[in-house]
């Protein structure tokens, strides 16, 4: 069997009386998305800081690519090939696409930064900076400043920069978030594309894209996993249903 890309073992962490992480046992494998859904508060962000490193666990492992990254920071990680973006993009919004893939490009190189003029100049930059921009279908997009792109644009600029900075698995909080019906459809055609470059890990309350992506879906209420299947498993599930689902079949 393939090993996963990422594996969450026994994770666990408290705020005080509150058990936000309540023994947490999930992986994720290549080529696969795997979408973590639940209630608002049933602590989804607390357990993507914890794998992002932003918070640190009270026990449990974490593993990623084989080893265990528990004890690494923010920056170590995503060193590692641990991509994430954002519920609020993160971008630089007053430079192009181009310009914003380019810096996480040198970033990659490990050179020096250096003024925009001759580093546009820089086809050591501007190759794959284009490269990956074609990847994520912003090839035609690229001269455009960051804040003008859609909010879709923006998303697949994130994951641009993720791919440049040699992300080899991703963390998506929300990605759907803001967005109409035909921004939802288009992205999620995109995501459905990007499992082919690094498995996903999703978090999504847009359980149409959910539903349609997802390879596998864990359920996590008051921080536990109550269910992890296949979307025809989580779909039957009556304690999914009771907890989650609801209306949303």
């Amino acid at each position: 069997m393939v090993e996963p890309v990422l594996q969450i073992s026994d994770l666990v962490k408290s705020f005080g009386a509150l058990r936000a992480t309540d023994g947490v046992t999930l992986d994720l494998h290549p080529g696969e998305i795997h979408a973590l859904i639940g209630p608002n508060g049933a602590g989804k962000s607390t357990l993507i800081h914890q794998i992002c490193g932003t918070v640190r666990q009270d026990s449990g492992t974490i593993r990623f690519a084989g080893q265990d990254i528990g004890g690494l920071g923010v920056a170590e990680r995503a060193q590692r090939g641990l991509g994430r973006t954002f519920q609020v993009s993160s971008l630089a919004p007053e430079f192009s696409a181009l310009r914003n893939v380019m810096l996480a490009v040198q970033a990659k190189q490990g050179s020096s930064f250096r003024f925009f003029k001759p580093a546009m100049l820089d086809r050591s930059l501007t190759e794959p900076a284009m490269t990956v921009l074609d990847r994520v279908g912003l090839a035609e997009r690229a001269r455009i400043p960051a804040s003008e792109l859609s909010h879709g644009e923006r998303r697949q600029l994130e994951i641009a920069i993720a791919l440049a900075l040699g992300s080899r698995a991703f963390l998506l909080d929300e990605p759907m978030a803001g967005m109409g019906p035909e921004g939802s459809k288009t992205l999620t055609r995109f995501l459905d594309r990007l499992r082919q470059e690094a498995p996903i890990l999703l978090v999504e309350h847009d359980m149409d894209a959910v539903f349609a992506l997802a390879d596998r879906i864990s359920v996590l209420v008051y921080g536990r996993i109550i269910a992890t299947g296949t979307v025809e498993d989580i779909r039957r599930d009556p304690a999914v249903r009771s907890a989650y689902l609801g209306d949303h079949d």
